[in-house]
């Protein structure tokens, strides 16, 4: 870390009110932790949503699309609007969002309406998410930890209890309070905004040319790589590819020409970051794709209940809380765990999806749960301390976005390849990915050198 930085991280703001460590790490934790539920729990209802509004399971598939494509690029604009305007106005605005999407998925009439309602929440939650991880990054060092290890925890039992929370709501109160779940971030609302400064932000405004052509990028890759599962027609195929290459030229273009710009030139050249980035998102990748694969080969080929596979996962939510609160305490000397931990879980998903045994099932997505913890923590914690306070909110929320990016490549890749070869090869190619991740930031480590 540079003498800069490591001025500007002991200078780091604590959080404006607070009580002890553990309470705020539990609080931005339930800021953070529904966002989850946005792909996971939803998934369990989208045959209710096909059923319900006279829909086509291609075409439902889009609830989940519009979703990860409108949480990370909402998470990267809001982390931007929160370096510019201040948390407080960015969680303000993002609570609107997410508001106004929940009551249009809670009363659309058509699957259009309700996609739509998706992406407004989706964004909001976004913000949720980028609030979060901008408060999260303000403790002081002394406390970053231990806020870090509880945020972690709770990161990690939203994430294994994804399916069984879409399960029972489902089954009891239907499919469109499923696709709502986002929305209990705003519990966690009002003891948040206690955390965050009173005064606004740096007061420049984001770079809106940049954002659109990230948003389209991050668009056009996801539908291309979900081409299959959402039925699109050649000529679509061929105008998202064209769309890819030309707004990611351009994204690229603009980063060169405007270092300062809604992707800034120093971030994206920084190693730390992008080895954050390559390994998070692998790890996503490998956590959305088995989230979605694991529960339907338990359900389908051995007969167990969407309850059963929830509460069986928990005990991956158990070991990533301990192991994310124990690498938490370990500072710069954990930044190997998550390309690690990440070759570790993708070992086990290989083996799990070779065997289709129930408990090897269960073992390799806990692993990939645990994991999952640790990244978000260790990541988190590793670039709060490595860039200046002024700078954390964008690029931790530029970060998340590679991160969902990641996790929703997984799951339409999963998706993909279930409908073409099954479910059980679709799990063994999204096992690969973490693998992946972790080769690359290696090679990353070894060309850029640093921590």
């Amino acid at each position: 870390m540079s003498a800069s930085a490591a001025s500007a991280s002991a200078s780091a703001p604590a959080l404006r009110s607070g009580g002890g460590a553990r309470s705020v790490g539990l609080r931005l934790g339930a800021l953070f932790g529904p966002a989850v539920f946005g792909v996971t729990a939803a998934g369990v209802a989208l045959p209710d949503v096909a059923r319900g509004l006279d829909a086509s399971p291609t075409a439902a598939t889009w609830v989940l699309t519009a979703h990860a494509l409108a949480l990370g690029v909402g998470t990267a604009l809001a982390g931007r609007l929160s370096d510019a305007l201040g948390v407080r106005r960015t969680l303000a605005a993002g609570a609107v969002a997410l508001a106004l999407g929940a009551v249009v998925c809670l009363l659309a009439p058509t699957l259009g309406v309700l996609v739509a309602g998706r992406f407004v929440l989706a964004a909001g939650s976004g913000a949720m998410t980028a609030g979060a991880l901008a408060l999260t990054a303000a403790t002081v060092p002394a406390q970053r930890g231990q806020v870090l290890a509880v945020f972690g925890a709770v990161m990690a039992v939203c994430s294994a209890a994804a399916t069984l929370a879409g399960g029972v709501v489902t089954e009891w109160a239907g499919w469109r309070p499923t696709l709502v779940l986002p929305a209990l971030s705003l519990l966690a609302l009002p003891f948040c905004l206690r955390l965050a400064p009173s005064r606004g932000g740096a007061g420049r405004a984001p770079d809106l040319p940049g954002a659109v052509l990230l948003t389209l990028t991050a668009a056009s890759l996801l539908i291309l790589i979900q081409s299959t599962t959402l039925d699109l027609p050649p000529a679509a195929v061929a105008g998202t590819a064209a769309v890819l290459l030309a707004a990611g030229a351009g994204c690229a273009a603009r980063t060169v020409r405007r270092p300062a710009g809604f992707v800034p030139y120093d971030l994206v050249r920084d190693p730390l970051f992008r080895r954050a980035a390559a390994t998070g998102a692998g790890v996503y990748a490998g956590l959305f794709g088995a989230m979605y694969a694991v529960p339907q080969l338990l359900v389908r080929e051995h007969g167990w209940s969407v309850f059963a596979v929830g509460g069986w996962l928990l005990p991956g939510a158990v070991a990533g809380a301990g192991l994310s609160r124990a690498a938490s305490r370990l500072g710069p000397r954990a930044a190997r765990l998550p390309a690690a931990a990440g070759a570790c879980a993708a070992v086990l998903l290989g083996v799990a999806a070779a065997s289709g045994e129930p408990a090897v099932l269960v073992v390799g997505t806990s692993a990939v749960l645990a994991a999952f913890a640790v990244t978000q923590v260790v990541l988190t914690g590793l670039l709060s301390g490595h860039l200046a306070p002024e700078r954390r909110g964008g690029a931790l929320s530029l970060l998340n976005l590679a991160f969902f990016v990641g996790g929703g490549a997984g799951s339409a890749l999963a998706g993909a390849l279930a409908e073409a070869e099954g479910l059980t090869t679709a799990l063994g190619a999204v096992a690969a990915l973490p693998l992946a991740a972790a080769a690359v930031a290696l090679r990353l480590r070894r060309d850029g050198g640093g921590t």
